[in-house]
C-alpha cells in the first residue's frame, strides 16, 4: 500500500505512461482486428444492401411507369375498340331498320296492288252483273212490249217506264 500512497494521477511517472501506451496500443490493435473489421464489413454490407434497395426501388418505379404507360395504351385501345363496336352496331341497326322499312314498303305496295286488282276485279264483276241484269231487263221489257203491241210511241214509253219501275235490282 505504500506504493499506492505515492500514486498521483496528475503527475504520472515514466513507467505509468509507458505501460498505458503499450496497453492502449495493444487494445487498439485488438479492437481494430476483432471489432473494427466486422463493424467495417457490416457497414459495407449495409451500404450495399441500401444501394441494392435503392436500385430495386428505381427499377420498380421504372416498371410502374412502364406498366402505367402500357395500361394507358391498353385503355386507349379499349376505348377505340368500344367506339368501333358502337359504330358498327349503329351501322348494323341502321341497315336493319332500312331493310325492314324497304320490305315494309314493298309489302305495302304489294298489298295495295293486290287490293287494287281485287277492286278492279270486283268492279268488272259488278259491271258484268249490271250489264247482265240490264240485258235481262231489256229482254223482259222487249218481251212485254212485243206482247202488248201498242199502237203509239208515247204509250210504249209509258209502258216501258212502268216496267222499269216494277223491276227491282238487288
Amino acid at each position: 500500500m505504500i506504493y499506492l500512497a505515492n500514486f498521483t494521477p496528475i503527475l504520472p511517472d515514466f513507467g505509468l505512461i509507458f505501460w498505458t501506451v503499450i496497453f492502449f496500443g495493444l487494445f487498439w490493435f485488438l479492437i481494430g482486428k476483432f471489432a473494427f473489421g466486422p463493424i467495417r464489413d457490416a457497414l459495407k454490407k449495409r451500404e450495399g444492401d441500401i444501394q441494392d434497395a435503392l436500385d430495386e426501388a428505381k427499377r420498380a418505379r421504372e416498371e410502374m411507369a412502364d406498366l402505367k404507360a402500357e395500361n394507358e395504351k391498353v385503355m386507349n385501345e379499349a376505348r377505340e375498340e368500344r367506339a368501333k363496336i358502337l359504330r358498327e352496331a349503329k351501322e348494323t341497326k341502321d341497315a336493319i331498320v332500312n331493310e325492314a322499312r324497304d320490305k315494309a314498303k314493298e309489302e305495302a305496295k304489294r298489298i295495295v296492288g293486290n287490293a287494287k286488282a281485287e277492286i278492279e276485279s270486283q268492279k268488272n264483276a259488278a259491271l258484268v252483273e249490271v250489264k247482265n241484269q240490264a240485258g235481262m231487263m231489256a229482254l223482259a221489257i222487249a218481251e212485254k212490249v212485243i206482247k202488248k203491241q201498242l199502237t203509239g210511241d208515247s204509250e210504249q214509253e209509258k209502258y216501258a217506264n212502268s216496267l222499269v219501275d216494277e223491276i227491282k235490282l238487288n
